[in-house]
């Protein structure tokens, strides 16, 4: 049996997943998903490569091949290393067989992933440098209100007269919040009038990317009940057709899809005879 961890180093979290097979027939046996705040990264991400592989309930040397995605270059022990939207559409189709496209929201950056049923990418599309679609900008909103991130997604869904920020630029978007706070807007409001401004551009970003099918939500912020629920609400009012859904493992479909590469890259290697194939994966 192949075992193989896969590594997805993104700027605010280390995500990782050990995974056993390959395929559609893979099973995830290890999950860790670790913030880096102020720490040194390199040592988050073996913190948690080990801390997924005691969930897995494996040894370092058992693992066949460790993959990367995403600022891969940070982990010294990597196999290999494979493009971040090749990762993310495999493991968004692993997650979810039907998905035909990726809506990916991150620490700073927002894209759409379209790809075919053997998740090949198809073509994609990117926010622009601005950050206030991204999560950094919600966390730092759900700062500045007193409120713990993953208490937004339910206290949004609460709201009873959402405002929207009136910018898009982030820095400007925090100071509409500060406005809002002191004319005494609700928290609630507050936060859905961010998660609508926020979907609209994301639904604008997966029209764009020119997705018609089953869209699946990955990234730090899948997990936000808020914004998914900002997405659909925007998508219905615009009459679109995208089929937006979340999997328990969705922050994970980097680091599942890069681990699915490498196991598939680790068979390749195997039949070729190639020495890497037989050495088993770096040691932490």
């Amino acid at each position: 049996m192949t075992y193989t961890a896969g590594i997805d180093v993104g700027s605010s979290t280390i995500k990782t997943a050990v995974l056993e097979g390959r395929g559609a027939d893979a099973k995830v046996l290890g999950r860790s998903i670790d913030r880096i705040r102020r720490r040194d990264p390199v040592a988050v991400i073996k913190e948690s490569y080990e801390s997924a592989l005691e969930d897995a309930g494996l040894r370092p040397d058992q693992i066949d091949y460790v993959a990367t995605t995403g600022e891969g270059e940070l982990v010294p022990f990597r196999t290999g290393h494979f493009y971040s939207m090749t990762a993310h559409a495999r493991g968004g189709l692993f997650l979810l067989p039907e998905a035909r496209a990726v809506l990916d929201v991150g620490a700073l950056h927002a894209r759409a992933i379209l790809m075919d049923d053997r998740s090949k990418v198809l073509g994609y599309r990117m926010t622009n440098q601005c950050a206030s679609g991204s999560g950094q900008f919600l966390e730092n909103i759900a700062r500045y209100l007193g409120i713990a991130l993953d208490e937004v997604g339910e206290l949004s869904r609460s709201a009873g007269t959402p405002e929207q920020c009136s910018s898009i630029c982030a820095v400007l978007a925090e100071t509409d919040v500060i406005n809002m706070v002191s004319r005494g807007i609700t928290t609630p409001d507050i936060l859905k009038g961010i998660h609508l401004s926020m979907a609209g551009r994301l639904v604008r970003l997966l029209a764009a990317a020119k997705v018609e099918d089953t869209v699946l939500l990955t990234g730090g912020l899948a997990a936000d009940s808020g914004l998914k629920a900002a997405v659909e609400e925007t998508l219905a009012e615009q009459n679109r057709n995208f089929d937006v859904r979340v999997h328990p493992d969705s922050i994970l479909a980097g680091s599942i899809g890069s681990a699915l590469w490498g196991a598939y890259r680790h068979e390749v290697l195997s039949e070729r005879g190639d020495a890497i194939a037989g050495m088993g994966a770096a040691q932490p």
